[in-house]
């Protein structure tokens, strides 16, 4: 399975940006998803996951009511939406993919629960 984040660059504060993962080589649709980001100097965090069906997706406190992540088995495709940025939100953002057998939900906020990474993709928020 291979992601391919994209998405990230320079923004001011307040502003949006919306992140893509595209998956290829597997059967997307069988898939938990999450988000992760890394910013300079601290460990990579987790910042939202969604279930294999969408019907449910969960969010690190810090962008609740800020972030909405969807996706589109019909396009092997997860989308990130991050409005009213903040300059604490600068990281490198990565896509992660939980493949059968799917984990239980407390590991799905634990970058142990995912089998397979994107590359990553920088998002700058300026002040």
């Amino acid at each position: 399975v291979q992601l391919q984040a994209s998405g990230g660059g320079l923004v001011q504060a307040g502003d949006s940006l919306r992140l893509s993962c595209a998956a290829s080589g597997g059967t997307f649709r069988n898939y938990n998803m999450g988000w992760f980001r890394q910013a300079p100097g601290k460990e990579r965090e987790f910042v939202a996951s969604i279930r294999w069906s969408g019907g449910n997706t969960y969010y690190t406190d810090s962008v609740k009511g800020r972030f909405t992540l969807s996706r589109d088995n019909a396009k092997n495709s997860v989308y990130l939406q991050m409005n009213s940025l903040k300059p604490e939100d600068t990281a490198v953002y990565y896509c992660a993919a939980d493949a059968p057998p799917l984990k239980i939900l407390s590991e799905m906020y634990n970058d142990r629960g995912y089998d397979y990474w994107g590359q990553g993709t920088q998002v700058t928020v300026s002040s």
